[in-house]
């Protein structure tokens, strides 16, 4: 692949840098910095950069930790694990000295994803409510700036700790937020949020490229941004374009330096605190992926993984919500390209360990792809956490759906995780089935709770003899499945007949 003009851009600013550094103070990148929050029960790594060959002391509580600067001026620590509380200071020493002051040890948890996760308190619900009752000191929170590079960015020295109050809290992730709150106010402990969520992103920007150009399967993808950016070199190398050629230009520039583009946010914002000690990661992200959802069942598992294997934390918890129901709603069953992206998120539940999934196919608004009801998904997110990280005896995983058989003329459906058992939403008729015979032609169908309080039998006079049943199988269904806790059935279907999606890359 040819050298971009803006790539080659980058890498003589980041060779610039590296030569800077090499007769530098000691820096560290923005992660770190006065009212952070450090992971607790694990050592922590801290890095920066100094003089090549400096020698580098770190400092905290009754540690202190020494080091040498590499030949490229990069350094790093691990400090040992710390007591839950604070305040700390961090003490950073070379030729000059860096002091971090109102440093807190608890729980640390990524925000990331596209603008669901990025979208901020002061767009959602209630916002005057939820800022007048935000008198959390415990809670830090930093925003990360939406930065596309195919070069890593080592810091982002305008971002910075924030002390969550009423005047911080507006401008935050509202999803993470309310599942920071509901950590804080059940384990008394203090919190960190970071933030690096893009708005329409795609999961294939937050990647490191190497994977994606080294797997077949991503090929055409890969191709077709190879040929853009072999476009954008093109017109970058010429001295005079036209009217035409520099409209495109400017559209290709957008591009290079955009979210959709591969490991364009893994190296314009991810690298600059991939390596942070933290908990977990929560992520909302998918929409900008539903065209491509058949391509998602292994991507996203892909991009989970490569985060933890370049984090060094081993299989972190990694929580994310389903895409909410969207779009004008349709009468009759029909095929759906954001109901086949929920089903790849829902898959990487069995692709990966330690992983989970909120869904809130009862919280979104068809005319509106940011539904303001943030609070749900924190919550949520929230259960997983709290009962998989942290033990807390509480449902946690939405219904799901495990087995089906045929009966006369039905096909009567078993579930998991159905906690206290059914409570159907408005109606006591369960909402959302629908049902085929071996044309694959599905129609509305009828549905009744079993006597085990447990299984659905689905049925339609119109399909005699049923092989395939679907639930909530629609840009914006109509359903109503809920168990007794409040979380909603996870839509399904039974099928693996080809969908809108099986043929994109």
């Amino acid at each position: 692949m040819k050298v971009l003009a803006l790539s080659r851009f980058m890498a003589v600013a980041c060779v610039a840098c590296l030569a800077s550094a090499v007769h530098a103070e000691v820096s560290l990148p923005n992660i770190f910095g006065d009212h952070m929050v450090l992971q607790q029960q694990q050592q922590n790594k801290i890095w920066g950069r100094a003089s090549s060959g400096q020698e580098v002391t770190v400092s905290i509580d009754d540690q202190v930790k020494t080091t040498e600067a590499d030949a490229d001026g990069d350094w790093s620590v691990m400090i040992d694990p710390l007591p839950v509380g604070g305040p700390y200071q961090l003490t950073v020493e070379a030729d000059n000295k860096i002091v971090i002051d109102d440093v807190l040890v608890g729980e640390v948890w990524i925000c990331s994803g596209q603008s669901n996760m990025e979208w901020r308190i002061n767009n959602s619900n209630d916002p005057d409510l939820v800022k007048a009752a935000a008198n959390y000191p415990e809670i830090r929170m930093i925003n990360f700036p939406n930065t596309g590079s195919q070069e890593p960015i080592w810091t982002h020295d305008d971002s910075n700790w924030m002390v969550c109050s009423p005047d911080t809290v507006g401008e935050f992730s509202a999803v993470g937020y309310f599942f920071g709150r509901q950590l804080y106010n059940t384990l008394g402990v203090p919190i960190g949020l970071i933030n690096n969520a893009w708005g329409g992103s795609a999961a294939d920007a937050w990647i490191n490229r190497e994977l994606l150009e080294s797997n077949d399967d991503y090929k055409p993808t890969m191709d077709r941004w190879r040929a853009m950016e072999s476009e954008y070199e093109t017109l970058a190398a010429k001295a005079d374009l036209d009217q035409n050629q520099t409209k495109r230009k400017n559209d290709l520039t957008r591009q290079m330096t955009g979210n959709q583009r591969p490991a364009n946010i893994y190296n314009g914002v991810l690298k600059s605190h991939l390596g942070y000690g933290i908990q977990g990661a929560i992520w909302y992200q998918g929409e900008s992926n539903a065209s491509r959802a058949y391509q998602y069942r292994d991507l996203f598992p892909m991009m989970i993984q490569n985060w933890r294997d370049e984090w060094g934390e081993g299989d972190f918890p990694f929580y994310w919500v389903q895409l909410a129901d969207f779009r004008a709603e349709k009468s009759e069953p029909a095929d759906s390209d954001w109901a086949e992206l929920r089903e790849a998120q829902t898959m990487t539940m069995d692709r990966l360990p330690n992983t989970g999934q909120a869904v809130i196919i009862d919280v979104g608004e068809g005319k509106d792809i940011h539904p303001r009801n943030k609070l749900v998904p924190g919550q949520r997110l929230a259960r997983w956490a709290l009962a998989k990280v942290y033990g807390l005896d509480l449902a946690y995983q939405s219904p799901t759906y495990v087995g089906m058989e045929k009966g006369e003329g039905s096909i009567i459906l078993s579930f998991e995780h159905v906690d206290g058992g059914w409570r159907p939403f408005d109606v006591n008729e369960p909402i959302g089935f629908t049902i085929a015979g071996e044309d694959g032609k599905f129609v509305p169908a009828e549905a009744r709770i079993l006597d085990d309080k447990l299984s659905i039998e689905v049925s339609s006079e119109q399909v005699k003899n049923p092989v395939a049943v679907r639930y909530a199988w629609a840009d914006n269904p109509v359903c109503n499945m809920f168990d007794m806790v409040g979380l909603p059935l996870t839509p399904f279907r039974t099928d693996d007949w080809a969908g809108v999606t099986a043929e994109s890359k």
